[in-house]
């Protein structure tokens, strides 16, 4: 097992049978922790799936009392979330395909008899409850109405046959429950092809101990419910939802366009905001495909976003996963989340997982994470020092960190020439195996630099320069506007490159190049933002080969100092900083 807590398969497994979605637990009055999972025999949307529970007494390393909420051998039931109340009932929510429809009318230029047989995302949304801690539920359903939309009644069926389904979870204010829902226009390319987010809430859930008695309002007012912003495209979709402390909604979801959404309601959601792409507390959008992107409240009064850093349209590219941390500020109409770098908090070396669907669980002192690729679920314990990093992003006493292996801080000339360290390797002979093969270190380095560029020029500048004549080691180079970093170890070749404008002539940059071997990453924090490919690059950051074994280079590196560029200071580390580290040392005064 690896020592990165980071790495997918480090985690707990879930018990679940070949397919896996939304393990999504809350704690219960008896101390245990209670997770919902929609199962089955197939893949994700095949006949036979079914939610269930199970329990675990020792924060997820064993789990026992698993039951079927709805038969494996009955219509589909799936997507699963819970609510506890106060009285310790809990109550779980899910789709129901109650009326055993095994085919929908879908678009004829996708389905070739223009009919879909997946048929996991229609139906009623209906609960049960379990008085038992979820040892046991209900043997009777209970259906959450909804009134119609208009994207129900533009559907084939004219909403006489609902589409849609959830992700979010359910929260409480004021002692009203409100429930999360996804209506969906109808099915083709990209399988839903239109989509919108709408909440139903009880004001009497809480109180009320028979469900036939529930009163239930659908929100918000009118028939359109949360879209993508003017301009945007027609999926809206796997909405996730936070309470301030003002009781502002704030709420973030998917789309097709690139960006994740947010909107605000101050109205307990009534209404909303125009809605807005969600953005860094910098101003700059957020990156985001289509993926489940969460949001959390932690007992700290702080927040955690779950997305994944990057501008793709469809469901591809979900590891790694980032979280950022998120403090509430004062907005024009309220209280609102200014959103911090983020950081990787999960990935797996197979770069086509697709890890999502997580849930946030607090106990104590420490927080795990679910998640799954739709095949194990896990859950995961999150390093303290990632989180308190996210958060101290917003601290302007945060130290910056400390144990570089070499250190110019600009304070007399800089050599033309220095002393280059031996930097750790990513990959190493494991003589535990019969065929000598290698096995990853998961370590890297960091590079920190402060840089000018010359206001005239136009010739390409390296900037440091460890590589000997076969090509190994690393290069920091500048070419007009552009920042490129090549790491090599003399057969393998990795470089990565910032799109045009990442710097800017006649200013002085600072950049730290981390070079992560956990996840095989190369990212770069340009005076203190971590970049984000810009408004023409897909990814920010880069992969670099499994393959590459070290950057072993020359024992001297030379350092930019002409009239084309200057660096002026420069540190590096023997270990991949984390961006909230890289965020701290250039908040500092001074270079390097």
């Amino acid at each position: 097992m690896s020592d990165d807590p980071r790495l997918l398969s480090s985690g707990l497994d879930i018990p679940t049978e070949t397919y896996s979605d939304q393990p999504f637990v809350v704690q219960t009055d008896d101390g245990a922790w209670l997770c919902a999972v929609t199962t089955g025999a197939g893949h994700e949307g095949q006949s036979g799936q079914y939610v269930c529970t199970q329990r675990s007494l020792d924060r997820g390393v064993t789990w026992q009392d698993r039951v079927a909420v709805e038969s494996p051998t009955g219509p589909e039931a799936s997507y699963a979330v819970m609510l506890k109340t106060p009285s310790g009932r809990v109550y779980v929510f899910y789709n129901y395909n109650t009326q055993n429809q095994r085919e929908v009318i879908a678009d004829p230029d996708t389905f070739k008899d223009g009919l879909c047989r997946r048929v996991d995302s229609l139906g009623d949304y209906v609960c049960k409850y379990s008085d038992d801690h979820g040892r046991t539920w209900s043997r009777q359903r209970w259906v959450v109405p909804m009134r119609l939309f208009a994207i129900d009644r533009q559907n084939p069926y004219g909403g006489e046959v609902r589409f849609g389904w959830n992700v979010g979870k359910p929260f409480v204010i004021d002692g009203a429950v409100y429930l999360s829902f996804h209506k969906v226009g109808g099915f083709g390319r990209g399988f839903f092809t239109s989509s919108e987010g709408v909440l139903v809430r009880s004001d009497n859930l809480l109180t009320e101990r028979d469900p036939e008695r529930f009163v239930w309002e659908t929100l918000p007012d009118g028939e359109i419910g949360l879209r993508t912003p003017p301009g945007g495209g027609p999926v809206s979709e796997e909405h996730s939802y936070v309470t301030l402390s003002d009781d502002t909604i704030y709420c973030v979801y998917r789309t097709t366009d690139g960006h994740p959404v947010c909107a605000r309601s101050y109205d307990r959601g009534h209404t909303w905001t125009t809605p807005a792409w969600q953005c860094f507390g910098d101003g700059r959008r957020m990156k985001h495909p289509r993926a489940a992107n969460f949001i959390w409240k932690c007992r700290n009064g702080k927040y955690l976003y779950w997305f994944h850093n990057h501008g793709g349209s469809c469901y591809e590219d979900r590891n790694p996963a980032w979280l950022c941390g998120g403090v509430e500020v004062d907005g024009p109409d309220g209280r609102t989340i200014a959103w911090s770098q983020p950081e990787i908090v999960l990935y797996d070396d197979d770069t086509h997982i697709r890890m999502s669907y997580p849930d946030l669980i607090e106990m104590d002192d420490q927080l795990y994470i679910t998640e799954t690729q739709k095949d194990t679920a896990r859950v995961h314990a999150i390093d303290p020092a990632l989180l308190a990093g996210l958060w101290g992003q917003f601290d302007e006493h945060t130290p910056a960190p400390t144990g570089a292996v070499l250190e110019l801080p600009g304070t007399t000339a800089m050599p033309e020439r220095c002393e280059w360290p031996r930097l750790p390797e990513f990959a190493v002979r494991d003589g535990r195996r019969a065929d000598f093969g290698t096995r990853p270190t998961r370590q890297g380095f960091s590079i920190d630099l402060t840089v000018q560029l010359a206001g005239a020029t136009t010739t390409r500048a390296v900037l440091l320069d460890s590589r000997t004549p076969d090509g190994a080691g690393v290069c920091v180079a500048a070419d007009r506007s552009r920042l490129e970093v090549s790491i090599s170890d003399g057969r393998t070749e990795n470089v990565w490159r910032s799109d045009a404008g990442a710097l800017r002539a006649d200013t002085r940059h600072r950049l730290t190049v981390v070079v992560d071997g956990g996840p095989h990453i190369i990212l770069v924090v340009i005076d203190g933002l971590l970049y984000t490919g810009g408004a023409f690059k897909q990814f920010g950051w880069a992969r670099f080969s499994p393959c590459l074994m070290h950057v072993h280079g020359e024992a001297r590196a030379s350092l930019a100092c002409s009239d084309h560029a200057v660096v002026s200071a420069l540190g590096v580390y023997a270990r991949a900083l984390r961006v909230s580290e890289a965020v701290a040392l250039q908040c500092t005064p001074g270079g390097a």
